[in-house]
């Protein structure tokens, strides 16, 4: 998928990672900034990437069965969500209009792939991280989506645990720095 910025060109997702997919993969991808984020733990595929991958970061692929739940706006922020071109996403503003937090996800079929969730360093431990990711499993819930899918940091994991989210699959990141 295209992502479009410029340390980040664009993601493959890989769900089998053999040994002949990440050779062609390696190989053929040259353009620095391009990811791979791979279904296996980083021992099982670090020692097969060449040295211009850098491997990042720890990941873990989540799932979930949505369910709806009315979140509470905190006092001092605006809940806004918009859909453009599929992807769905809702934003926690502040007074002043900054984006606080956000996230957002795509549908494919009945499931939403959740993406890009975050809260600004100067507003979190607010509950904004639980906010918004009820909001976008309630509105992809009423969309008709089912499950949930998501790849989280390390510290993004203990959140989604909290709100019923289950390791599916370790992940490996890596990015061709050269």
């Amino acid at each position: 998928m295209d992502v479009g910025l410029p340390d980040h060109v664009a993601r493959h997702i890989v769900a089998d990672p053999t040994p002949e997919v990440l050779t062609h993969l390696t190989r053929t991808l040259t353009v620095p900034g391009t990811w791979l984020k791979l279904c296996a733990s980083v021992e099982a595929v670090a020692p097969r990437l060449p040295a211009k991958w850098s491997v990042k970061d720890p990941e873990f692929m989540m799932t979930t069965t949505l369910t709806r739940a009315t979140p509470r706006t905190p006092a001092g922020y605006t809940l806004a969500i918009t859909t453009r071109a599929n992807v769905t996403a809702a934003r926690l503003l502040t007074a002043a209009g900054e984006v606080a937090a956000r996230g957002q996800f795509a549908l494919a079929r009945t499931t939403a792939v959740v993406d890009q969730v975050e809260t600004a360093g100067n507003h979190r431990r607010r509950g904004l991280g639980t906010v918004i990711m009820q909001t976008l499993a309630t509105t992809a819930a009423s969309m008709g989506a089912r499950d949930g899918v998501l790849v989280a940091t390390a510290e993004g994991r203990s959140l989604y645990e909290t709100l019923g989210w289950t390791l599916y699959t370790p992940m490996t990141a890596a990015v061709l720095t050269t």
